[in-house]
């Protein structure tokens, strides 16, 4: 069986790489080998590899710029989605496509299953919204939250710089939601494609935390795994403290249970993976 992953090089793609299963053939491929936005080019990527399964781990990210650069945001995490779909649909392969609980406006007062009402806030989650649209039906969609890896720009990477430079860090503590550990996506993707899934899930790691809590619990395993000399004062802050240009959902937990019907679960908790991603950072930096 083969695999193209497109959007190789970041937190997960990179995942993806190292979870595949036994017998798969990886082609991999990031922003610097394939403009997505160019239909030709994908279509010499997939008629040259010609996947069973095409994986989309490439997205627009930055959600703050996103607000100034929605037609480049758009492109990216909207139409490009539906060139790689149709692509994948014109020679027989599974498309994969991950969103992101940004899809929801966090109104909701308990964890948002999959057919929850979409109402994005911001210009990234109205463009991963179309993206969702445009993969098709016959494509695995999975929504995920606050992902995380030992390599890459990331929540916990971040926090433990700040933390080794700083006195203090401030921390939003109104916006509630569930980290999400890249390798576990990673796997529960593969696991989804070999149970020839079809639709729309959502994946993240178990339990709810707010970025409060989050840099706490990184702040505490870096502590006890030797990476942070001392502690610095984590203060709790309130969204309207710490502005920026695009809104967030104040709630955006993630109703698994379809997903875990399919794949078995529940995932292992946050913390546990947090601790395994601090484990790693400690032995290979």
């Amino acid at each position: 069986m083969k695999a193209l992953i497109v959007g190789s090089k970041g937190q997960l793609g990179r995942a993806l790489q190292s979870t595949a299963p036994a017998g798969v053939e990886l082609f991999c491929v990031d922003v610097d080998e394939l403009d997505i936005t160019r239909p030709d080019l994908v279509n010499e990527w997939v008629d040259r590899v010609k996947p069973d399964i095409l994986f989309n781990a490439a997205a627009y990210t930055a959600v703050d710029k996103a607000e100034q650069d929605e037609e480049t945001a758009l492109a990216i995490n909207g139409t490009a989605v539906g060139t790689l779909a149709d692509a994948a649909g014109r020679i027989g392969a599974r498309f994969v496509h991950v969103s992101t609980d940004f899809v929801f406006d966090g109104t909701a007062g308990t964890p948002y299953t999959p057919d929850a009402p979409a109402n994005p806030l911001s210009a990234y989650g109205r463009t991963k919204l179309v993206g969702e649209q445009l993969a098709g039906e016959n494509a695995i969609i999975v929504r995920t939250a606050w992902v995380y890896a030992p390599v890459g720009n990331n929540f916990v990477r971040t926090m433990l710089r700040l933390m080794s430079e700083r006195p203090e860090v401030r921390v939003v503590a109104d916006q509630i939601g569930t980290p999400t550990y890249a390798p576990a996506l990673a796997e529960a993707l593969w696991r989804l494609v070999a149970a020839q899934a079809q639709g729309l899930y959502h994946y993240t790691d178990s339990g709810v935390a707010s970025w409060y809590d989050f840099a706490v619990a990184i702040q505490e395993e870096g502590m006890a795994a030797g990476l942070l000399a001392q502690a610095a004062k984590v203060v709790p802050i309130n969204t309207a403290d710490f502005p920026t240009p695009a809104h967030r959902p104040s709630y955006s937990v993630l109703d698994k249970s379809r997903t875990f019907d399919i794949i078995g679960g529940p995932a292992p908790h946050w913390r546990d993976h947090l601790r395994r991603m601090i484990a790693e950072i400690k032995t290979n930096g």
